[in-house]
């Protein structure tokens, strides 16, 4: 590993103890890639790689281009623990998504609707019958013209589940094409905060917004 990706990888950790590792993922970095080629966050953690040669475990993942918080295990008792946690959806997560508004009065909702995937590169959700169960709740945390900041909170983990729920009420996420999406410069979807329990506590792990979200939310009016 260069240099340069080892202090990078080290630039985004939020914590590091009790066995998890978490870290700020920015947009565009991927969790896992294809055979592991390319750069990836699952790769980068040989940075923090043991002298008997084990590194953490990412025990969760997060779309390409979704930033913020993710969770790595650095021991296998936490690891176990921590994917447990994510099958029985004990934790609570917490995203921020700005997404075009059309000053509707609601402000706030759940949203139930089943979700299938449509094989492809890339895959994509779709609402069905024939899906599985998800469930999304949403809240206004501030609304503008054209644009909204939505508190977001699934309460499943299917794949593309925000993107797919929010884009199907009318509210789709800012620089996401694939689901009807305005293009800016990123994905405006940040993973702000995981709960989970460690040992017999609940800790909560939380990650600020990158640059380029600042930047990004300034080009639609929401700076």
């Amino acid at each position: 590993m260069s240099d340069e990706d080892r202090a990078f990888v080290e630039s985004l950790v939020i914590a590091r103890s009790d066995g998890v590792l978490a870290i700020n993922k920015p947009s565009g970095l991927p969790t896992q890639t294809r055979g592991n080629r390319g750069r990836n966050l699952d790769h980068l953690l040989w940075a923090f790689a043991r002298s008997n040669g084990k590194r953490p475990r990412l025990v969760h993942r997060l779309d390409t281009g979704t930033s913020g918080v993710i969770l790595a295990a650095t021991t296998q008792p936490a690891a176990a623990d921590l994917s447990q946690q994510f099958e029985v959806r004990s934790v609570t997560k917490t995203y921020l998504a700005l997404v075009a508004w059309d000053g509707r009065d609601v402000s706030s909702g759940t949203i139930k609707s089943p979700l299938e995937i449509i094989p492809g590169r890339p895959p994509k959700a779709r609402i069905s019958d024939s899906g599985k169960i998800a469930k999304t709740q949403w809240r206004v945390l501030e609304a503008k013209t054209e644009a909204a900041l939505l508190e977001v909170r699934p309460q499943t983990g299917r794949l593309h589940q925000i993107r797919a729920h929010l884009a199907s009420i009318g509210l789709p996420i800012y620089g996401d094409p694939l689901y009807g999406g305005q293009e800016v410069a990123r994905l405006m979807l940040h993973a702000a905060s995981l709960e989970v329990r460690i040992d017999s506590t609940r800790k909560i792990y939380t990650a600020p917004l990158h640059a380029d979200w600042e930047k990004a939310a300034g080009a639609v009016g929401f700076g």
